[in-house]
């Protein structure tokens, strides 16, 4: 009896010591995007094979830029970012230069993982087809690819006032 006690003690100390060297196993919740490791805004030095970054699917599909203005609305981005990304409570999307970069990847991140200081993380309550429908519209913004893009009034003519006085 006292063999089987020892062998069966050994048999764990050994179980446990290899079990020691096992990486842990992480899972992501279901519907969370993808574990994509996109950087934030611009990396200094060369570029290298670690620094490319996810491409849209989407990119040039006027039915998925269409898709993703109606996502935009649908999802209410346009309750903090303006009715045609113009800035809200939220910052403007139509500006040239963000603070978290405007390549697509970054754009997906930022709605995917959220950012400081009010934005949400969308990644588990949004499919990832659409966010990237939702990037591609963002991303046409400013151009004429842009689906209902917003009005701009015409400057209205000013009546020349005569410059001679009634005496």
């Amino acid at each position: 009896m006292r063999i089987y006690v020892g062998l069966a003690t050994a048999l764990l100390i050994v179980l446990g010591a290899t079990a020691c060297n096992q990486q842990p196993v992480s899972t992501a919740p279901t519907g969370a995007p993808p574990n994509v490791s996109i950087p934030v805004g611009p990396i200094p030095g060369p570029r290298n094979a670690s620094s490319i970054l996810p491409v849209n699917p989407y990119t040039g599909n006027r039915v998925a830029i269409a898709e993703g203005r109606r996502l935009f609305v649908w999802y209410n981005c346009a309750g903090c970012h303006g009715g045609h990304g113009g800035g809200g409570m939220g910052p403007s999307l139509r500006d040239p230069v963000w603070i978290y970069g405007s390549a697509d990847a970054h754009i997906f991140s930022s709605i995917a993982e959220g950012r400081a200081k009010g934005m949400p993380a969308w990644g588990t309550k949004i499919p990832e087809d659409q966010i990237w429908k939702i990037a591609a519209y963002i991303k046409s913004l400013r151009t004429p690819d842009e689906p209902e893009p917003p009005i701009v009034p015409p400057k209205p003519e000013v009546a020349e006032v005569s410059r001679s006085h009634p005496k």
